[in-house]
Parts: structure tokens; sequence; C-alpha cells
């Protein structure tokens, strides 16, 4: 297994990347898109574990996050973070799968609802589909601030017990100094909006999705992505005890082996039916 970091573009264009790749030829490669506040360097394990399992592995730093360029938890708009999506993909051969942890599943979610060049499988982590875990009124005020102070940075108020229950977690969060602890009314209400757009256009749907949530998630009650269960090429798995972060659970591993199991029941299918399309 070969892990590699590298930045691609200069400036607020700048955009770090990783990757990780099995010894062999992949069956498959991972887009993972990382949630609010975080970076690509938080799914370290995750991408090893997924390449030690013959998947390769992509991710990339959102804009205004880790190390890539912009304005520090701001996003000018949605469509921003959509673009780099895209053109991740477009590095990748093969089976393409995009994963999205949290605000990356409503990334990914948005992205597989677009009319965007689309990746085979899509696999989403406690995603805010029809809800959000944030107080009420920073959805109403977000949509009026953004128009006067889009770029003020309010709280994320998400606590390190809600992310998992191993407290090592918690600790390397608020240790990290690129974890960002506050968001921009820009980004906010991007975020509140695309999460309405995504929930209005579920229907939609048409490439067969993985959700997983844990059911004593907080951040992201599991509620709100109930939603994508009743879509005919969705299987959702609820995991008991398991808080926002499934992957950083002390269970991550089997959690991890659920979504390669998932991936290789599908692979089967991807591959057929694009040899039938381009035959």
């Amino acid at each position: 297994m070969e892990s590699r970091t590298t930045v691609v573009g200069s400036g607020d264009d700048a955009r770090l990347v990783r990757t990780w790749t099995p010894d062999g030829s992949p069956r498959a490669w991972v887009l993972i898109v990382h949630g609010l506040g975080e970076h690509s360097g938080r799914h370290e394990r995750t991408g090893r574990m997924l390449a030690e399992a013959g998947l390769a592995v992509r991710s990339f730093d959102l804009a205004g996050h880790g190390r890539s360029g912009g304005r520090r938890g701001h996003a000018s708009s949605w469509s921003v973070f959509l673009d780099a999506v895209q053109a991740e993909l477009a590095e990748l051969d093969g089976t393409k799968v995009l994963f999205g942890q949290s605000l990356g599943g409503a990334i990914a979610l948005s992205y597989a609802l677009s009319d965007r060049p689309q990746p085979d499988l899509l696999v989403l982590s406690s995603p805010p589909v029809t809800g959000h875990g944030l107080a009420a009124w920073k959805e109403v005020a977000s949509g009026w601030l953004r128009r006067l102070l889009p770029t003020l940075a309010l709280p994320n108020d998400i606590r390190g017990d809600q992310l998992s229950r191993d407290p090592a977690v918690a600790e390397a969060y608020f240790a990290d100094p690129l974890v960002l602890t506050k968001s921009t009314v820009g980004l906010g209400a991007a975020g509140f909006a695309a999460i309405r757009e995504n929930a209005a256009s579920l229907s939609r749907l048409d490439i067969p999705t993985l959700v997983i949530h844990g059911a004593a998630d907080t951040v992201v009650p599991p509620q709100h992505s109930l939603a994508l269960a009743a879509l005919p090429k969705v299987e959702r798995k609820l995991y008991p005890n398991l808080r926002h972060e499934c992957l950083s659970e002390p269970e991550g591993p089997d959690v991890v082996a659920d979504v390669v199991a998932w991936i290789d029941r599908h692979l089967g299918r991807v591959t057929g039916g694009r040899d039938r399309q381009d035959g």
C-alpha cells in the first residue's frame, strides 16, 4: 500500500490531494469528500483500510479547509465544491465510487443529483438529507446575514464526544491545527440551500447508493437520512450505538468492511453495464 500527498493549482485555487493505492491493480477508485471543518488527513485510517482491501482511494481538502486555498471555513458558492468533485473524478480510471461524509455527503448527493459526469456508485456517511443538526436560528439568520456579512464566522457547535465513543478521536480533533471550529455565514447558507434542493430532488437519484448512519448521531440525527431508504437504488445501514463519524468509532473497521462488501457486490453489475454500453 502506498500513500501520497500532492498539491494541484496555486493560491486560492490550490487543492491538496491525498491518495492511498493498493499493491496490485485496484478493483475500483473511491473518492472521499470530507465533512465540515475537517480535512482529508482525518480519513487516513479509512484510506489505508480501503487500500488494504484492494481499492484505490483519493481524497482532497475542500476549498477553505485543510491545506487547500481560499478563506478559512468559507465558500463563495456551493458550485465551488461540485467543481472540485468533478475535477477529482475526472482524474480517476475504471469504476468510480463517490464517498461523502456528513457535509461531504450533502456535497456528494448534490453532485449525484446534478447533470455533471457521474460516478458509478455512491456512498453517503451520516448525510444531512432532510435536515441538519445545527440550531434552527442559524438557518434563519444565514438567509439575511449572507447578504450583509457573508464572511462572518460562527461556531460549528460540535462537541468531541458527538463524533465518536473513542475519547482519543475528540482529543485528536481539537488538537489538530487544520480542524476549523467556525464556518462562515456564506458557507452555512449555501449548505442549507443545497440540503433543501437535495431533499426536493431525491427522486432523481439513479446511482446505486449505500447510506451508513450511526443510530446515536446527534450532529446529523439518523432520521435525516431516512428519506433515502425509500428510493429503489438505495441500501441504508443503521448502526446501533455509533455516533456521527461511523468510521472513527471502535467499530470503524467493521463499517469499512461493510462498505467494501457492498462495493464488491455492485462491481460486476457496473462493469457489465458499462461493457454493454460500450459495445
